[in-house]
């Protein structure tokens, strides 16, 4: 009887020692910081709005072959990313306007941070600064996203609105599409509008949500980098309108080219576009719970 038990105990124990290991888990996603943006890469798309601008009456606004040159111009840059775009279109004052969005398809899709610029300008000149700056910027976080093979626990979407000139049109149309259910998996509405002034000397936050406010500004502060509150007119008022949380940062008050013929590719700051677009990917990826496959 012993000598069975002493048997059985030693099988057992050979089973324990010789049992195949359990298959290592598959590699977990990680919290990621976003690699930085080249402002080679922003001024690259600058220089396209100009030479757009140049080659179709001096501007890129409503209604004009700029503006869907300039949408053209984007989109182009998403697709050979891999986005699935959508170019949605409208009527304002007789001519006919696009919205530009593409969404990137990891994380959840009911709970959407989204990133937005207006692409138009004014007819009075190229508008590169207003507001080719602020798509420059989305754009290249974009294409930061798909380059990174992302894996953020929210949903992030890309907007580029047109006839933001002429009172927020696109953006309002594009809400007005919207079922209230779409609106409220909408978490937050990033907005950018003027982001590459020269000599900029404090960073302007939107004010209207003071805890994402909250999360620029420790941004700015660890890169000793002044802010302060600031209450703009551009595309985020439509997404306040609709109930959505807003935020962002930008604004006019230092741009002595403001809707002016000399808002050219030399009013805008190759430094100041830097820092305005790697803060958008820190901030946008800490708010979406940005990840990456290690």
């Amino acid at each position: 009887m012993r000598l069975r038990a002493l048997l059985a105990a030693g099988t057992a124990a050979t089973l324990v020692l010789f049992a195949p290991a359990a298959p290592a888990p598959a590699n977990p996603a990680v919290p990621a910081d976003p690699p930085a943006i080249p402002g080679e890469a922003l001024m690259a798309h600058l220089q396209t709005f100009q030479k757009i601008a140049d080659g179709n009456g001096g501007n890129r606004a409503h209604g004009r072959p700029g503006f869907k040159a300039s949408l053209d111009h984007v989109k182009a840059a998403l697709d050979a990313a891999g986005y699935t775009t959508s170019v949605q279109n409208f009527t304002h004052g007789g001519a006919t306007g696009w919205n530009l969005i593409a969404e990137w398809p990891q994380g959840d899709a009911d709970q959407v941070v989204m990133v937005g610029a207006h692409l138009d300008g004014v007819t009075a000149g190229p508008g590169v600064n207003d507001n080719g700056s602020g798509s420059a910027a989305v754009l290249e976080n974009a294409l930061l996203v798909a380059k990174s093979n992302l894996r953020p626990e929210k949903r992030l979407r890309f907007a580029w609105w047109g006839a933001e000139e002429n009172g927020l049109i696109g953006s309002a149309q594009y809400l007005k599409n919207l079922s209230a259910d779409e609106k409220k998996k909408i978490s937050i509405y990033l907005n950018f509008d003027m982001v590459g002034v020269k000599d900029l000397k404090k960073w302007r936050i939107y004010k209207e949500s003071p805890d994402v406010a909250s999360v620029w500004k420790e941004h700015f502060a660890g890169k000793q980098i002044p802010t302060e509150d600031y209450q703009a007119s551009s595309d985020q008022l439509s997404f306040k309108n609709a109930k959505i949380k807003v935020s962002g940062f930008g604004g006019k008050t230092d741009d002595g080219c403001y809707h002016k013929a000399c808002d050219t590719i030399t009013n805008v700051s190759v430094e100041t576009m830097t820092v305005s677009a790697n803060a958008i990917a820190a901030v946008s990826w800490k708010l979406a719970g940005a990840k990456r496959l290690p």
